[in-house]
Order: structure tokens, then C-alpha cells, then sequence
């Protein structure tokens, strides 16, 4: 899923999809909060079109959800739905590894090289959504070192079932920066050819999602 979104509108100001992601994403809309159209416009400045699109492009990140006759809400995860959703994702992106360890060229490596720096840029300079794109970048070109071309698509759709952005798990500086360095850890073993403690990582790496 690689659906870039502008995070700028046309006079240079910060886009409404990326104020309410902020606002999200600081914890000022609670998961399950309702986010009032009418309230939104007030708050940003922007007129009733705008809004619509910023909730439209959130709900396709599942970051909103829109309940028809209820209007929009900040997503709420199902914590065993997303658990078990987790344990599949750790199945299927570990089990890949001895096959990606063996396909993985020199370029391959300096792809994901240059996404997990991509990833890491970002953390200083761009937006969460600019963020969000970047990691689902970095790990869809891990995934499809595998050779298999349905995988990425199955995983694609996991994560559309739970919340497919960091809002909850990207809260801190910190946080993302771990995430980033885990990124950095994951090309290293795979250049080493270290199968097994690749696997753990990424098992580590989506179990603190």
C-alpha cells in the first residue's frame, strides 16, 4: 500500500489531513474520539470540502474510522484482533527471511539501505504521514526480496484490519528513533547473513507495534 498523500495546502500551509493526524497523534483526539466536522472547521480554518477529504484520506489509512449515520471517529483497535493479526504478520515476515537472506543482491541491500536513511531523514524534516510512508516503504521492499508477489498484498491487507499507522506506537521522539535504528539493525543482519537473529528483530520490531 504506497499512497502518497500531499501533506501541504496550496498556499504553503500545513494540509488539514496532517493537522488532524498531529492532533491525533498527540493524543488531543482519543482513540474512539469523535471528530465533528463543524469543529474541525473551526479549529483549522478550513471550509466543510476540505475536512471531508482529510477524514476520507485518514479513514483509507484506518486511522479514522467513518460509521455511516455517526459521522467519523479517531480508530479504536480491537486488542485481540490486533494481537493475534501481529502473531500472523510475525509468521509470515519471519518465515520469509531464510529465502530473502539467500535472494538479497548487493543492490537489494543498498535499497533498503537507502529507505531505512529515507525513514531516518524524516524524523527531523518531515511530516507523520511522510513518516508512515516511508516505514511501509521500507518494510514492503523487505517482503518482496522473497520473491513471492502475492505476500506483500497479503500483509497489506493485515495491517488494513487494525490500525495500519503508528499514531499509538510513534508518540515520542524516542520511539521513532528505535524504530529507525531497528530499520538500520535489520540491513545489517541481512547483509551479514544472519537469518536467525533477523528474525527475532523483526519479531521484536512488530510485537512493540
Amino acid at each position: 500500500m504506497n499512497t502518497q498523500l500531499d501533506d501541504t495546502a496550496p498556499d504553503g500551509e500545513p494540509d488539514a489531513t496532517q493537522l488532524i493526524l498531529t492532533d491525533i497523534q498527540s493524543g488531543l483526539f482519543p482513540q474512539g474520539a469523535w471528530l465533528k466536522q463543524i469543529d474541525l472547521e473551526t479549529r483549522y480554518g478550513r471550509g466543510r470540502n476540505e475536512i471531508r477529504r482529510a477524514l476520507d484520506r485518514l479513514a483509507q489509512k484506518r486511522i479514522v474510522e467513518h460509521v455511516p449515520n455517526r459521522g467519523y471517529h479517531v480508530y479504536k483497535a480491537d486488542g485481540k484482533q490486533a494481537d493475534d493479526i501481529a502473531e500472523i504478520r510475525i509468521m509470515l515476515e519471519t518465515g520469509i527471511i531464510p529465502k530473502v537472506v539467500e535472494m538479497a543482491t548487493a543492490d537489494d541491500i543498498r535499497n533498503l539501505r537507502a529507505l531505512a536513511n529515507r525513514f531516518e531523514s524524516l524524523i527531523l524534516h518531515g511530516t507523520m504521514l511522510e513518516l508512515y510512508e516511508a516505514n511501509l516503504n521500507f518494510h514492503g521492499a523487505l517482503v518482496q526480496l522473497s520473491g513471492n508477489g502475492e505476500l506483500n498484498s497479503v500483509i497489506a491487507e493485515l495491517r488494513q484490519r487494525t490500525s495500519s499507522a503508528p499514531v499509538s506506537q510513534w508518540r515520542t521522539r524516542a520511539r521513532i528513533e528505535k524504530s529507525s535504528q531497528e530499520h538500520h539493525q535489520m540491513v545489517d543482519l541481512l547483509e551479514a547473513g544472519k537469518a536467525d537473529k533477523l528474525k527475532a528483530l523483526i519479531e521484536t520490531h512488530i510485537r512493540q507495534g
